[in-house]
Parts: C-alpha cells; sequence; structure tokens
C-alpha cells in the first residue's frame, strides 16, 4: 500500500528498541510486513496539567509508528481522568471534576506536538462515546467482564490483603480503558509496562465484541530523579517536557551516575553502536561521568528545544555550580508585607511545597538569602526590593515589595 514503509530494518528497529514486550510479536511483525496501514493507540489521562519524560518513551514509539506511514490515534482521557488510573496506587485517587479535567487538557495537544507530527496525528477524547453512553449500554458493557478477572490486578490484589478500600469506579477503569479501544478501532496499543493489564482488557473486550484483537506493546518505565521510583509529578522527581532548557539541564545534571546509560538508551535517539561506546566510557574508572551527562543533558534539551539552547544552557549551567554566580535571569515575585516568618515567605514565594519542606531545607543549610545561609526556622525575615532567595541548588528568585 502507497505511503507504508514495509522496510524489514525500520521494522525490526521499531520493534526491538525501547520496547520491553510485545502482544503478539508474530502477529504485530506480520501486519507491519504486510503494508496494512494500522492505527495505533495511545491514551494518556489528564489528571495533572504536565506530560513528563516518562512520558515521552510511549509517545516516540508512537512517532516510529507515525513515520513508517501509520495512523496514530492519541486519546485525551477526558472521562477516564476523573476516574484517575489506579494501577501502582495504593489508595482510591481523589476525584476529579470536569473542569479540572478540562483545565489540565488544554496544553496536552502542544506538549504532545513536541514529538508528534500533529498533522497526522488523529485526536480523540473519550468522553466523545462516555458522555453518550445509556445506563443501560454501561450495564451491557460492565456484563463482559468480571470480578475476579479485575481483582487479579496486583494493586487491586494488594489492597484487598491490606483492607485498603477499592471504589467501584477504580474498578471499571480497565473496562473504560478497553472501551476506548472499540471506538478507535485500535489495531495496536501502545503504553507502559504498568498498563499491561489495562493494555489486554482492550484484546479481550474486542474478541468478546466481534472485532479483530489489537497487538499490545509495551515500553519500558523511566525512573525519576531520585533514582528509586517512577517518574512522577506528585513524587517531584520528573522532568516536563515543556520545561525550559536551563531547568532541563540542571536536573540531569543530579542524576546519579548508574542512571546514566539507562537515560541515554530511553531518552535519546543514540544509536546501539553509540550506546556501546557510552556503556564503555562509563565502565572506564579514568573517566569523569560527568562529562557523559553534559552530554546527555544537551541531547534531550537539542529534543525538546534546540542545540543552541543546549549549549546557552551548560553556559548558564556553569555560571551557577562551577563559578558560583547567580542566574542571568532570575524570576521575579511580588510581596506585600514587609515581615515574614522565614517558612512563610519560603511558602508565599512559592519555593517550597509544604512547612514541613522548608524546616528540612533551612536545617540542612540549604536556604539561603541574599547569599546568607539559613539556619533558625524560627527566624523572621525583613523583605526589601532586590533580595534574592536561593533553595537548594537550582531555585532562585527575586522579591520586589508592593
Amino acid at each position: 500500500m502507497e505511503g507504508i514503509n514495509t522496510d524489514p530494518e525500520k521494522i525490526k528497529q521499531l520493534l526491538s528498541h525501547n520496547v520491553e514486550e510485545l502482544i503478539v510479536k508474530e502477529s504485530l511483525e506480520a501486519k507491519l510486513k504486510l503494508g496494512k496501514k494500522l492505527r495505533i493507540k495511545l491514551g494518556c489521562d489528564p489528571s495533572r496539567p504536565d506530560l513528563h519524560l516518562g512520558h515521552s518513551i510511549a509517545i516516540r514509539k508512537l512517532r516510529e509508528f507515525q513515520d513508517l506511514g501509520h495512523q496514530v490515534v492519541f486519546i485525551i482521557g477526558d472521562y477516564t481522568g476523573m476516574i484517575g488510573d489506579p494501577t501502582g496506587k495504593s489508595k482510591t485517587r481523589n476525584a476529579l471534576t470536569r473542569e479540572e479535567v478540562a483545565e489540565n487538557a488544554k496544553s496536552y495537544l502542544e506538549q504532545v506536538g513536541q514529538i508528534l507530527d500533529l498533522e497526522k496525528t488523529e485526536l480523540r477524547y473519550n468522553s466523545e462515546w462516555f458522555a453518550k453512553l445509556t445506563f443501560e449500554e454501561v450495564l451491557k458493557l460492565t456484563g463482559k467482564f468480571t470480578v475476579a478477572r479485575i481483582l487479579e490486578r496486583d494493586d487491586f490484589d494488594k489492597r484487598l490483603k491490606s483492607g485498603t478500600d477499592i471504589a467501584v469506579t477504580e474498578m471499571l477503569y480497565p473496562m473504560m480503558q478497553a472501551y476506548d479501544s472499540i471506538m478507535v478501532e485500535a489495531d495496536i496499543e501502545v503504553g507502559g509496562t504498568d498498563q499491561k493489564f489495562n493494555l489486554l482488557a482492550g484484546r479481550e473486550l474486542q474478541k468478546k465484541m466481534g472485532m479483530a484483537q489489537q497487538d499490545v506493546m509495551t515500553c519500558p518505565l523511566l525512573v525519576g530523579l531520585d533514582g528509586v521510583n517512577k517518574m512522577s509529578k506528585s513524587l517531584d522527581n520528573y522532568i516536563g517536557i515543556t520545561e525550559d532548557a536551563n531547568s532541563m539541564f540542571g536536573k540531569i545534571m543530579s542524576i546519579g551516575d548508574d542512571m546514566i546509560f539507562y537515560y541515554f538508551k530511553l531518552l535519546t535517539t543514540k544509536t546501539p553502536e553509540e550506546l556501546k561506546t557510552i556503556e564503555e566510557t562509563l565502565s572506564d574508572k579514568n573517566q569523569n561521568p560527568r562529562d557523559l551527562k553534559v552530554e546527555l543533558a544537551k541531547a534531550v534539551i537539542a529534543i525538546y528545544h534546540s542545540p543552541e539552547e543546549a549549549v546557552e544552557a551548560e553556559q548558564e549551567f556553569n555560571r551557577i555550580f562551577r563559578e558560583k554566580q547567580k542566574p542571568t535571569e532570575i524570576p521575579e515575585i511580588k510581596l506585600t508585607q514587609k515581615e515574614y516568618p522565614i517558612l512563610d515567605l519560603l511558602t508565599e514565594a512559592k519555593m517550597i511545597t509544604s512547612k514541613s519542606d522548608g524546616r528540612r531545607l533551612i536545617e540542612q543549610e540549604g536556604v539561603r538569602v541574599n547569599d546568607e545561609v539559613q539556619s533558625d526556622v524560627q527566624k523572621n525575615i525583613t523583605v526589601e526590593n532586590g533580595m534574592v532567595i536561593q533553595v537548594g541548588k537550582r531555585k532562585f528568585v527575586k522579591i520586589s515589595v508592593s
């Protein structure tokens, strides 16, 4: 079929690079070789306003399908987002309102456009079909799933054993994601390894409704900046797709040395040969891993910004960390009072997430006011125009008093 690339090497790369599991590999490979235009589905719930680099792994796989000529279908889960995917959660999430979900969804198109060709992307909202279902239709749909099957999920099983509540809405989530596959007639669904249960639910529902079953591609999960947990905004261990270049550079430079190769592999366009060289360099004790972190940071920034901004971000980083200077541009915040308890000041300046976080930072000598280390959590600070507050190594804010 015209417009579909069936190059064996391209297909091999598509099915192997940053892919954890294929279900069913033989079926998917055969479809790709036939040259049929396939419909590739990925859904994201706008439970938070930003996408991060962890999301980028699956979205970049979509771009690979797109570059071969296939139809990418990106679903914004404005209905499923009100429930929140229970995957990996130890308790029921607080439900979001339709207004909150709609507000979060506004920026998704722009963010996805950093990776996908939007002119060739079919964008859907699952409210298109869920808002129209009658209760009778919902009952018929739920009848195609069993409680026993839903409770096979590892996270549900753990919560049951610990006596933690599971909301009925959470049990509906895999069914809703599966129904998305019905409505967009998905041939393939892509997602993280933690999504496997939901992706297989799509195959199961398609079979029960007499449709061809979608194949499933799972991608590895990206460990966050803490080096322990999956990248997540709720854990504040993330790098946003639309973060500015300076912030991206600083965050990547903060990762552990043991994560350098992993980030190169999952987040950049390095070839297998280049990755092998990076691995060998990391194993050489005479080489400084910092140089590779700089290369990594610049490679990532070049993808989401530009090579020129990557160079500028390196220069700015060196100004702050090597030369101990302040950033060339510091965000400014206006305050109305002349004096604040230091924890209130940090809160007003949006430099901390909580007062307990502020206490910890002060005790660790991580807070400076006009270059002076603050060690007293009870201290009152007299604010003045031009005062600079620094929290940690990368957060700066300039004060103006109105």
